[in-house]
């Protein structure tokens, strides 16, 4: 019997203040929020994920990860190179959340947006203020993103803060704009795909 693949959005924190901001946002756009099996750093094992992806009745599923700091591939990073290639997980985008850590890891991003919610060239900080490194953002649990083919990734400040800007009161409204975005651009490719099938039948 063949599996269906769940759509998956990736979030690199895992902290209360992110749980409870992608909680929101789901119960807003639709999907299904794993925050239970969040962690700071990351506890879950890939059987727990994989089971929760699974059974998700809505999508897309977001599933937030979190090295807590620690240098190299850590507990959430470990996870999502784990899932990764699982058949039940179509990951189609991924949010690459700075942190101020020590260990400069850093990925590739498509869009990054800043803490007033415009797209900036440049990654941005914890704070979510704009830094001088064009394409890359640096943080504690990004290194993995750039190992995976994952369509589209964007560069944020810390989830559910950003000097307030973030905050739940006001919806999240930061990390709201920035699934958005990996949402719109996933309704394109599917149109596009369509599109190409559609003319070559023809």
């Amino acid at each position: 019997m063949s599996r269906m693949r769940k759509k998956v959005i990736v979030i690199t924190d895992g902290d209360e203040y992110a749980r409870r901001a992608i909680r929101h946002i789901a119960s807003e756009l639709g999907g299904t929020s794993l925050d239970d099996l969040a962690g700071n750093p990351t506890r879950a094992t890939k059987e727990e994920i994989i089971k929760g992806i699974e059974r998700a009745t809505s999508e897309p599923v977001f599933v937030l990860v979190d090295d807590a700091g620690v240098s190299g591939i850590g507990a959430g990073e470990s996870i999502l190179l784990q899932i990764a290639t699982h058949p039940s997980v179509d990951i189609i985008g991924a949010l690459a959340v700075a942190s101020h850590t020590k260990f400069r890891e850093w990925s590739r991003f498509d869009f990054s947006i800043d803490l007033d919610g415009n797209l900036v060239p440049f990654g941005v900080d914890k704070e979510g203020v704009p830094e001088l490194d064009v394409d890359r953002i640096s943080g504690d649990t990004v290194y993995a993103l750039d190992q995976l083919t994952i369509p589209t990734i964007v560069a944020i400040g810390d989830i559910g803060k950003m000097r307030g800007r973030d905050d739940i009161k006001y919806g999240a409204p930061v990390t709201k704009r920035a699934i958005e975005l990996i949402l719109e651009r996933d309704e394109q490719h599917g149109a596009a795909s369509t599109g190409n099938a559609d003319s070559i039948q023809t």
